[in-house]
């Protein structure tokens, strides 16, 4: 067994688990749905200015033909639409229609509340200790390369400071 693998890593890997059940609860009470779908939503509304098949699939961690069978899937509920871009129109994006826009809104704010929740045993002090420590842990994942796709496809990359379609401070960090 590996030295390493102690007490709070183990609680470590109990607490990711218990978060992420609290956050599929809140997020199966939002609707059917794939959550490569549930994550291509948040994306679109979050940082995502009308992608491309690739440029989403990067996003996912998928490939393009999966990308493109999330993205029929989307189109057949109303929630997004394909439409030609560029001077040639040969380029295909992915945007939200208003019916996208408020599933999206509906995930997200799920999410929140499962983390909101989550963390709400923790007074003020712990809360920027915990903030300053989960940095760290990130910046060391991030560095890590994945095929999972991008760490904030689920996330309010605005609530970290983040403008708009540009990375996280956190992977700023990590590649600074």
């Amino acid at each position: 067994m590996n030295t390493s693998f102690d007490a709070g890593t183990n609680r470590l890997g109990a607490l990711a688990l218990r978060i992420t059940d609290r956050m599929e609860d809140e997020r199966r009470e939002q609707g059917p749905g794939s959550d490569s779908a549930r994550t291509a939503l948040s994306a679109l509304h979050r940082f995502l200015d009308e992608p491309s098949v690739d440029d989403l699939s990067r996003v996912l961690g998928l490939s393009s033909s999966a990308t493109v069978r999330v993205i029929d899937g989307l189109v057949a509920e109303e929630l997004v639409t394909r439409k030609t871009s560029g001077g040639d129109g040969r380029r295909t994006v992915i945007a939200l229609t208003p019916a996208g826009s408020r599933r999206a809104r509906q995930l997200i704010d799920a999410r929140a509340t499962a983390l909101v929740d989550a963390l709400a045993p923790l007074s003020p002090d712990e809360r920027a200790t915990f903030l300053a420590l989960v940095d760290k842990v990130l910046v060391g994942l991030v560095a890590t390369p994945t095929s999972h796709g991008w760490m904030c496809r689920l996330c309010d990359t605005e609530t970290c400071g983040a403008p708009r379609g540009e990375p996280c401070p956190v992977t700023r960090t990590a590649f600074g």
